[in-house]
């Protein structure tokens, strides 16, 4: 089974992640004086604590490992080659095991601080491949998403000064309109501008909702555009694949080169961890070459970063498997089903894509107060038109019927 990954016991995740940290430089016991870097300081962090044998992922925060650089390239920093191995895995996981590739050598990517940088990273990176490889300014690049886009598509076209188009989408479907989209490329065209980067969501922040890529391509490919595809799967990527297989928003996908994943939503890992991954030969356009005192030089945005958060996933995934990885999925799908069908009964209007753990209210049927009481959020906190509930793993049944019950008080009143 292509997509299967193995469930390990807690030892053997202990005894692996121990062994990690052993191939590391260990700053008290080596000769090692040339690295700005060292362990958590002693005198605050206590290194001998007992309780740390079987701690692996707070003794890897207090190894602290810098995992400076891209790791699937091939040459990094070798002070930390042990957890560096550990990344490389979970880059090979995601890449082939949730997100279909084809094989581990295809595919290049690193831990990121986030989903929003991994999203600036791939417009980053698909700026500078059309500058280089087509020798034009970034007036003449354009970004495409959706309306529902993630606001770092907005820092990105800002910081980046790349310029960024928002298609519409239906109030009722959340789908990009084809027509818009269309027109937009024609008028693009016409002003000079032939090279798209198009970002497509696996799952938008505010309505869990899915774009059909194909939308994009097609229209791309009639108008004999220049284009380069990113998935934003930062909150999608790690739920949307185990719910709907069928949908290939992935590397199956040949018109995909890039996809990001944000673990710190759905898998829970510590905040500050997102991933980005990309098919070899483009991560190139991003080397800083400069920073020529990094064995391996330097392709990530972020430079510096640390070790623990790969190590994190490395351990969450690999405790579940890929059998109880979609266990989990199935039993939040299962809930947000029930929670529909509760709001079906009462006839409250939401959206929901039936593949997503994220219903979304209209705001009109929906009272502050219990807006307050249950932590509804906002698409807008000055002019809120939607509020939305995400179905997380400590959202049970029956905290949803306690807030099903309040509605129905308000509507009923």
């Amino acid at each position: 089974m292509q997509n299967y990954w193995e469930k390990l016991s807690k030892e053997a995740i202990k005894d692996r992640i121990f062994a990690a940290l052993e191939k590391n430089s260990n700053f008290y016991d080596s000769k090692v004086i040339g690295v700005p870097a060292s362990h958590l300081d002693n005198k605050v962090f206590y290194q001998d604590a007992p309780f740390l044998q079987d701690a692996p992922f707070l003794t890897s925060l207090i190894h602290n490992p810098n995992h400076i650089g891209c790791h699937t390239l091939g040459s990094s920093e070798s002070f930390f080659k042990g957890t560096q191995e550990i990344e490389r895995e979970l880059i090979e996981l995601c890449a082939t095991k949730i997100l279909n590739g084809a094989s581990a050598n295809q595919y290049d990517g690193y831990v990121a601080s986030g989903g929003t940088e991994a999203n600036l990273q791939a417009i980053w990176m698909y700026r500078n491949f059309f500058k280089k490889e087509y020798n034009i300014k970034n007036e003449n690049i354009a970004i495409l998403c959706s309306e529902d886009k993630h606001y770092s598509i907005d820092k990105a076209s800002d910081v980046l000064q790349v310029p960024m188009v928002k298609i519409t989408v239906s109030h009722q479907s959340r789908i990009i309109e084809k027509k818009y989209l269309e027109k937009v490329i024609a008028e693009k065209q016409a002003k000079g501008t032939n090279h798209f980067i198009v970002i497509a969501n696996m799952m938008t922040t505010m309505f869990g909702s899915v774009d059909p890529v194909s939308t994009y391509i097609e229209a791309l490919e009639n108008a004999g555009a220049v284009y380069k595809v990113h998935v934003d799967g930062a909150y999608g990527g790690f739920f949307y694949p185990f719910t709907d297989a069928n949908d290939k928003l992935d590397f199956s996908n040949p018109k995909i080169t890039s996809v990001t994943l944000d673990a710190h939503k759905m898998v829970q890992a510590p905040y500050g961890t997102g991933i980005f991954l990309v098919e070899k030969e483009m991560i190139q356009y991003t080397n800083t070459k400069e920073a020529s005192y990094v064995e391996g030089e330097d392709f990530t945005l972020i430079g510096s970063r640390s070790g623990a958060n790969a190590i994190a996933v490395w351990m969450i995934l690999m405790t579940y498997g890929r059998f109880g990885w979609e266990e989990k999925i199935m039993i939040l799908l299962k809930r947000t089903s029930w929670l529909a069908l509760q709001l079906d009964q009462i006839e409250v209007k939401y959206y929901r894509n039936p593949y997503s753990n994220i219903l979304t209210m209209e705001a009109s049927q929906i009272p502050i107060a219990l807006v307050k009481k249950y932590g509804l959020v906002p698409d807008n906190h000055s002019q809120p038109a939607w509020y939305k509930i995400v179905v997380m793993e400590h959202v049970s049944v029956d905290s949803l019927l306690a807030f099903i019950n309040d509605l129905k008080k308000s509507i009923d009143n």
